[in-house]
């Protein structure tokens, strides 16, 4: 049998940190020599990191790279490492990965699929590499070769498909079975999104398969620029089979999974595949001959275990739970923030917002252990001496999280006693704002101004506003005291339809729930209350919130104000979203699917609610162009920035808006 012990490293990786992204590049090679481990992949553009964006097309940042990947060379003595790289050859800049054997580097594979949509726009910085072909670059002061190669590494043949390479329905891994190989690397840079764990295993299991090889993948984890958020997510299979699977939204920086695999046991199910058919034409210049010799390791089969969490029957909370929390614990350091401040209003959103942040500290503790979270969080914690360190969680909590309540006249008892007892739940620094007076002085003063008396009959939208703009200074003063980072509270069915004041509650250096629709975050909320994530807790004072109906309070109280009086019901503006906006249908489309999805709910009401909902939508462009940094969790995610544009000026669907209406009085006649 030929045994070689294989791993998958993940790392949390920051774009342009070079010191950091070394570090823990060393950090998985040390990890992985001290368990015997012979081939260790490593994610895409691990070096540089994958988030650079148009910092690609500076010359001294793959400069820097090429340096970097110098430097860590002599700690690859005894094994064989892939590292991510930016190349730049034949006056294009290719995304790469660089095989290392044994201290020396033997060449460069250029990734051949190029993700170029959702959030990906490789395809403006990076060219794609044409399949088949190779040459030679000149790295340092030698010569390498580059292309679609394979590596037999002392009598082991290696290929690589490079994270989009293996989304696409001409796998190069096809190329590399025909041509011999017997283990593919796969690093990969794969942002996290509901439910997509089981996509990468479908096809990492079946590249395994269907190429008669050992599959090893490997990703990034954390949030490595701001928006996207990395699962981890490492596997490794071998002929259809999974070997190993890491752990996924860790807070580790560093994180290794390994497997020993049986090269021969691959070949033989290979010859003996009836379909197989092997490159003989005698032609093998894109086969870099490599010595090594591979140390002796024993068969092992450890059971295949998954995180507790995985197992959970409520996997969307968990996931939505650990990768939001993740987000905001590397942007906390990353952004080397002393903290978080929230406008506290007692509602669904905010309270979201802040059982998040909770639920951060507690499952980051109990991975990492108290004294390693201090260690990671040691730039974020206000403090006033060197050795004044909070003693546990809760302390560390009141440190890092600040709320405000900040009420006016039409604010209500029910939502000040949800605000203060749940921050004194979580224990939270917490703080009242009467800001009333400040409202009543802008209106005094613009109705002086203007010559006339401003009524909630004649000017209700500028009146409601007001009050949610006056609160926007006061919290930010505090962030700027505490150098900390102010969290936006709008969710992503507010911010389809612009439910939400410009410069009030969507101040903000980073908008954590903007990805999330209100209908969800009701279910989590209660789920929060009740249950809570597996590691963490729930807080049963979420109960104060989640009795409540969702409003804004900036009415009068008399009014009875809703969110759902003002716009439509959640659940049915969340459907219309989703045809709207991800399936791209117009409002006749859109009208004919949720009449099948509400047949209780009166037709003529529905349609009524998607016209509401186009001109809403097209009315509102400019304010989610200007919303702050969101995570991305789904394939209904509405940032202009990164995933779904749309015009600020348009025509406002008024041809297909008019012939809904037409259909809907035609049924009504």
């Amino acid at each position: 049998m030929k045994l070689i012990n294989v791993a998958a490293g993940v790392l949390n990786q920051t774009p342009l940190d070079w010191k950091n992204n070394s570090d823990n590049i060393i950090s998985a090679i040390t990890q992985a020599r001290d368990t015997n481990v012979s081939i260790l992949c490593l994610p895409e553009l691990c070096i540089s990191g994958y988030g650079c964006e148009d910092e690609f097309h500076s010359p001294g940042i793959r400069v820097s790279a090429q340096e970097i990947l110098l430097e860590l060379l002599p700690h690859t003595v005894g094994m064989v490492v892939s590292f991510g790289v930016p190349l730049m050859y034949a006056g294009g800049i290719f995304n790469c990965a660089a095989l290392a054997v044994d201290g020396r580097l033997v060449g460069f594979v250029p990734k051949q699929h190029l993700a170029g949509d959702g959030i990906h726009y490789e395809p403006r910085w990076f060219k794609a590499w044409p399949g088949g072909i190779h040459g030679e670059i000149e790295f340092g002061d030698q010569e390498y070769p580059i292309g679609d190669l394979i590596f037999d590494v002392g009598g082991v043949r290696i290929g690589f498909e490079i994270c989009e390479d293996a989304w696409v329905g001409t796998r190069p891994g096809g190329s590399l079975a025909a041509r011999g190989a017997d283990i593919i690397l796969n690093p990969s840079a794969s942002h996290f999104a509901f439910d997509k764990h089981q996509v990468r295993q479908r096809f990492v299991l079946e590249g395994s398969r269907a190429f008669n090889v050992s599959y090893v993948y490997s990703n990034l984890t954390g949030n490595e620029s701001g928006r996207a958020i990395f699962d981890g997510d490492a596997m490794i299979a071998s002929g259809g089979n999974l070997l190993a699977c890491g752990q996924r939204l860790s807070f580790k920086p560093v994180l290794l999974t390994s497997a020993i695999i049986n090269v021969e046991a691959t070949r033989m199910v290979r010859a003996r595949t009836g379909s197989f058919e092997p490159s003989v034409d005698g032609d093998e210049d894109d086969v870099i001959d490599v010595d090594f010799e591979f140390p002796p390791c024993k068969l092992e089969r450890p059971e295949l275990v998954k995180s507790e969490w995985e197992t959970n029957t409520d996997i969307k909370a968990e996931e939505f739970t650990r990768a939001v929390s993740l987000g905001l614990f590397d942007y906390l350091r990353k952004s080397n923030s002393k903290g978080f401040i929230v406008s506290l209003s007692g509602g669904c959103d905010s309270a979201s917002v802040v059982a998040l942040i909770t639920s951060m500290l507690q499952l980051a503790e109990k991975e990492l252990g108290f004294e390693a979270l201090l260690d990671r969080l040691k730039w974020c914690i206000p403090k006033s001496s060197d050795d004044d360190l909070p003693k546990d969680v809760a302390e560390l909590n009141h440190r890092l999280l600040t709320t405000v309540y900040q009420s006016t006249r039409n604010s209500g008892e029910v939502t000040r006693s949800a605000a203060n007892k749940l921050a004194a739940a979580v224990n939270a620094t917490h703080y009242e704002f009467d800001v009333d007076s400040l409202v009543q002085d802008y209106r005094t003063m613009v109705s002086k101004a203007i010559g006339k008396e401003l009524t909630w009959e004649k000017h209700d939208i500028a009146l409601q506003n007001i009050q949610a703009r006056v609160r926007s200074p006061g919290v930010w003063m505090l962030a700027n005291i505490n150098n900390a980072l102010l969290l936006s509270t709008s969710n992503r069915s507010e911010a389809a339809v612009g439910y939400a004041t410009m410069d009030g509650d969507t101040s903000g250096g980073l908008s954590p729930i903007a990805g999330i629709d209100k209908a969800y975050l009701r279910q989590w909320l209660k789920w929060m209350e009740i249950t809570g994530p597996v590691g963490g807790a729930p807080i049963p004072e979420l109960k104060l919130v989640n009795d409540q109906q969702p409003t804004a309070e900036l009415r009068p109280p008399e009014d009875g104000q809703t969110d759902e009086d003002d716009l439509m019901p959640y659940d049915i503006l969340d459907a219309i979203e989703c045809y709207a906006i991800r399936d791209k249908m117009v409002p006749l489309e859109v009208f004919e699917h949720i009449k099948v999805d509400f047949p209780d709910v009166d037709s003529k009401q529905l349609g009524l609610w998607t016209i509401r909902f186009f001109r809403l939508w097209c009315r509102n462009q400019w304010k989610r162009e200007r919303y702050a940094p969101s995570f991305h969790l789904d394939d209904k995610n509405l940032d202009p920035k990164t995933w779904c544009r749309f015009p600020i000026l348009s025509g406002g669907f008024r041809r297909e808006i008019a012939e809904l209406e037409a259909n809907l009085k035609s049924s009504m006649a």
